[in-house]
């Protein structure tokens, strides 16, 4: 059995995942080629994407699109980009209806050994608070995800901090114009020169 058929498999949070307001079953998404040069590190699937079963097929995911001026064939080409959120299954959300957070043993148990197999990335885009800690560190995230995301020239370009493409963001990026004027160009031109390698 493969890691990958490991994790397709595991049902560590099926009683979290049936407890919550949507109680639902574990349904791990992860969109997986270990010669990816590209790592993108999300906080979780959404209710979306845990019914397709593919990465970013939602609003959200064309707007990352965008940000990253691919079309959906690059952007699902296993063997130019690894998918790999920081929990592998949509969490359910709350009885208020909000997102519940990625549930942390997914990551201690699937992530170390996930990444270790992904020896050819040179860029990981670090999606939200969770991968943000998790890629940079406790102390380079302490000012929040906007000032994670702000400090991005501290980490590029090996690392990208993004704050999370969902259509709630709209005003933050507004209010942020630095982000679409510089942060996306670099990125945009470090995806080009990694590819084009």
């Amino acid at each position: 059995m493969t890691l990958e058929d490991e994790i397709a498999a595991c049902r560590l949070c099926a009683a979290d995942f049936a407890a919550s307001a949507t109680g639902h079953a574990p349904r791990p998404v992860l969109w997986s080629g270990t010669g990816a040069r590209v790592l993108i590190a999300g906080q979780a699937p959404g209710a979306r994407v845990h019914v397709s079963g593919k990465p970013f097929t939602d609003p959200s995911g064309d707007r990352l699109r965008s940000w990253l001026g691919l079309d959906d064939a690059a952007f699902y080409d296993r063997s130019r980009i690894a998918i790999l959120p920081m929990a592998f299954c949509f969490g359910g959300y709350d009885m208020r209806g909000a997102d519940l957070p990625p549930p942390r043993r997914c990551a201690e148990t699937w992530r170390a050994r996930l990444l270790a197999r992904h020896r050819a990335v040179q860029v990981t885009l670090a999606i939200g608070a969770h991968a943000q800690r998790w890629h940079l560190g406790a102390a380079a995230c302490r000012g929040g995800v906007t000032a994670t995301v702000a400090a991005w020239r501290d980490h590029a370009p090996r690392i990208f901090p993004l704050p999370h493409p969902s259509w709630r963001n709209t005003a933050w990026i507004r209010r942020n114009p630095w982000f679409e004027a510089e942060l996306l160009p670099a990125l945009r031109a470090r995806l080009k020169e990694v590819f084009d390698d």
